[in-house]
């Protein structure tokens, strides 16, 4: 996580010279980071749409083809390139999203190590709002504020990615109550530098997925247009 951490700090050292506040320059990266991804999810939600309209073709291939492994796959090949359909374009954005949060995340939570200009020593103990210190976990208010937004998100999120397996269904609906009780717990371990860049993060997510849903929603519909 060096190589995308390291140019990560220069670029907080930067910020920070021009604006002269440490939490100001970690909302404007994460905004910055976020906008960037936008096309990211889109993407995603583009190919998610795509591989449910094919569900139908696959499962008949899956059924056709059930004892013979090597003509089930040669044919869902064939399958995917008529559709201009490639899988791993699905699997791509989390990777990409997962990289950038790695190196925030590492930024975020060891300064010290990234960041070489001894002004931003100081920096990172600055207040914001009712934080005293930014290099300090916050015990309450921001890590609820977090598991709140993170819980918004998984919510929209669910709604965006419908999924007809129950098995999957059950794991995201855990995991939509699991994941924001886990976050407000971290938060109140870790810096709240870092909790405020995953609030700041999800609550630009809850709106991501507004838009997101709607994308998904207008694809649906001009599918079954197509289909008529």
């Amino acid at each position: 996580m060096g190589i995308i951490a390291k140019p990560l700090g220069w670029l907080m050292t930067w910020l920070y010279g021009i604006m002269g506040n440490y939490a100001l320059v970690i909302i404007l990266i994460t905004v910055a980071v976020k906008i960037i991804l936008y096309p990211v999810y889109k993407n995603q939600i583009m190919s998610t749409a795509n591989m449910t309209e094919m569900q139908p073709k696959v499962q008949e291939i899956q059924r056709k083809y059930a004892k013979d492994k090597e003509t089930m796959n040669q044919k869902l090949a064939e399958l995917y390139q008529e559709e201009n359909y490639n899988p791993a374009k699905g699997c791509m954005p989390m990777i990409v999203q997962m990289i950038v949060i790695m190196a925030l995340f590492a930024v975020l939570r060891n300064p010290m190590t990234y960041i070489s200009n001894e002004e931003m020593y100081f920096a990172i103990h600055e207040s914001f709002l009712w934080i005293k210190d930014l290099s300090q976990p916050d015990l309450w208010i921001l890590p609820i504020l977090a598991g709140v937004a993170t819980f918004l998100s998984q919510f929209l999120s669910t709604v965006t990615n419908p999924n007809n397996n129950n098995s999957a269904n059950m794991m995201m609906k855990t995991m939509m109550y699991f994941f924001p009780i886990m976050i407000v717990w971290l938060a109140r371990s870790y810096p709240s530098g870092l909790a405020l860049y995953w609030f700041v993060s999800q609550f630009i997510q809850i709106f991501f997925n507004l838009r997101l849903n709607q994308i998904r929603k207008a694809l649906k519909n001009n599918n079954k247009k197509k289909k008529k």
